[in-house]
């Protein structure tokens, strides 16, 4: 018990270990330094960086300990196989040997797994455990066991997991982690079982290991707690293996908000590192090059996002009407869209956070509402594209500035050879743009005929020219919205300037390249207004 009166829960992370399984997920050493360094202020208090011996890279990585303030670096790696000793063992002699804090041996605790996948005997599986934990130990190492198939091998012969579990607390194990391998327990099953075997080793000596082939992996983690367990294994983003593990991002914010666990419990993430889940979470996406889940409990983009009208009003008058905890406790924000479903009070909230003025008494406000409505109707997605409905909404309020206006635009592809005589494809673009009665003439070459109008009508913009020097298309996305020859497209485009911020602008035609120019319009205006450039 701590000094708070809660209880004291344990975070274990494996994201280095059970998270590089994910599918396409490949760390580097640099990355796995990094990520270790991210836990570690995230305040987690286990860091598992691999399976030292299995691969060079977690060689590597075990060769020197990271500097960690807070976390125990945890090598990861099977007890000794049947038939051999421990001090015969490479695979225990390579954890012996890793440069980590504490160890964490997997070992079976099926009957039917031992039987099948290992093809021994129970007693010589039991022997395994007490020979590796006793000899971790031995060195002075923190041990634990993950209990493989537990909850599976419980169901199918409760005495032998149970033996497995004993066998470990006996030899000296600081934790026991009874491991839900093929994710399809079920949360009460968890609770029950849990509760059983804690009659038999210590709820403070327990852990819980949860894989999400059920999408249940979080309500298990938190069902072990209820019952007993005290450390709770998980990832990052859920990553893992097939479906993925109990994501550290829902749990925390979970075991840190919610009155069931934050009254009984306590772990060493503050509210100030609780702050900064969000970004956690956004770092890793972007290390490993991946879209973050948008729709992602707590920390993803659409967590705090409200859209209907009705909603909306309720929201901007309290919170707490359709919010179960403050966005911004886990680095989030509240969020109130614009849309087809939208009514006047997501537009005002939409116009406050863009630091738009207006009257709420402003015939235009109504104007804007509407337009906005049959836009949408049309195809537009200003939802998606922060940076046209502001231009759209300042254009209806007030004024943009009309800083050139293109009088034509004509774009070609082509197929030539190139200089080695290989066939390629090449876009040409010609835009004719009128600044300040100025008339500019533009051409350049690009790899599609998209990249070749952006490079085009940004290539030359008379006076405004070093407005927009830093700006560059960073995303471009396309999606028909109904089939046939006469189809409606709508491209979003993605900008980002020198200042790193980044923008999103819409355009909707018949024609691919029309609502692609439409796009790219807006996203150099966008620039201009946002940089001052005067009219």
């Amino acid at each position: 018990m701590s000094t708070t009166g809660r209880e004291r829960l344990y975070l274990f992370d494996t994201t280095l270990r059970d998270g590089a399984q994910t599918n396409g997920v490949d760390f580097t050493l640099a990355d796995k330094q990094a990520i270790a360094r991210l836990l570690d202020d995230l305040g987690i208090d286990y860091v598992e960086g691999g399976y030292p011996g299995a691969n060079p890279l977690d060689t590597e990585f075990f060769a020197e300990k990271p500097k960690l303030g807070h976390a125990r670096f945890t090598a990861f790696g099977m007890t000794r196989r049947a038939g051999r000793s421990v001090s015969n063992d490479p695979g225990v002699a390579a954890l012996l040997e890793a440069r980590a804090d504490a160890i964490c041996f997997v070992a079976k605790a099926s009957a039917y797994q031992v039987r099948v996948a290992l093809e021994t005997t129970n007693e010589e599986n039991l022997a395994s455990i007490r020979d590796s934990v006793t000899a971790a130990k031995a060195a002075g190492r923190e041990v634990m066991l993950d209990c493989e198939h537990f909850f599976d091998g419980y169901k199918e012969n409760a005495d032998f997991a149970l033996a497995c579990a004993r066998a470990a607390f006996e030899a000296g194990a600081r934790w026991v982690v009874l491991c839900d391998t093929n994710g399809g327990t079920m949360p009460h099953e968890i609770e029950a079982i849990v509760g059983e075997v804690v009659k038999h080793v210590p709820g403070d000596r327990v852990g819980i290991h949860a894989h999400n082939d059920t999408e249940q992996a979080v309500a298990n983690s938190l069902a072990a707690v209820r019952a007993g367990a005290r450390q709770i294994q998980g990832t990052l983003n859920g990553l893992g293996e097939r479906c993925g593990n109990a994501n550290l991002c829902s749990l925390i914010p979970t075991l840190k908000l919610k009155t069931e666990f934050a009254d009984r419990f306590e772990i060493a993430v503050s509210d100030q590192q609780l702050a900064g889940l969000m970004k956690v979470s956004r770092t890793l996406d972007d290390m490993l090059n991946r879209a973050p889940n948008r729709h992602a409990p707590y920390v993803g983009e659409s967590a705090f996002v409200t859209k209907t009208g009705i909603h909306a009003s309720a929201v901007l008058k309290d919170p707490h009407t359709y919010e179960h905890v403050l966005p911004e406790s886990v680095g989030n924000r509240r969020k109130v869209l614009v849309s087809d479903q939208a009514g006047r009070s997501n537009v005002i909230a939409a116009l406050e956070r863009g630091g738009i003025p207006f009257s709420k008494s402003d015939p235009k406000l109504t104007r804007l509402v509407e337009e906005l409505k049959e836009r949408e109707a049309a195809g537009y997605a200003y939802e998606s594209a922060n940076a046209s409905f502001e231009l759209l909404a300042r254009r209806t309020l007030g004024s943009v500035p009309d800083y050139f206006r293109v009088e034509q635009f004509d774009v070609n592809v082509e197929q030539r050879y190139n200089a080695l005589g290989e066939r390629v494809t090449v876009a040409l673009a010609v835009v004719k743009v009128d600044v300040a009665g100025e008339r500019l003439i533009s051409a350049a070459e690009g790899n599609g005929p998209v990249n070749a109008l952006d490079v085009a009508l940004r290539k030359d913009l008379g006076k405004y020219q070093g407005y927009i020097d830093g700006l560059k298309l960073i995303d471009y996305r396309v999606r028909i919205l109904n089939g046939g020859t006469e189809a409606v497209t709508r491209v979003l485009i993605e900008s980002e300037d020198e200042t790193g911020e980044r923008w999103t602008t819409v355009g909707v035609s018949p024609n691919i390249i029309d609502a692609s120019f439409q796009a790219l319009m807006d996203s150099v205006f966008y620039k201009l207004v946002k940089s001052g450039a005067p009219g």
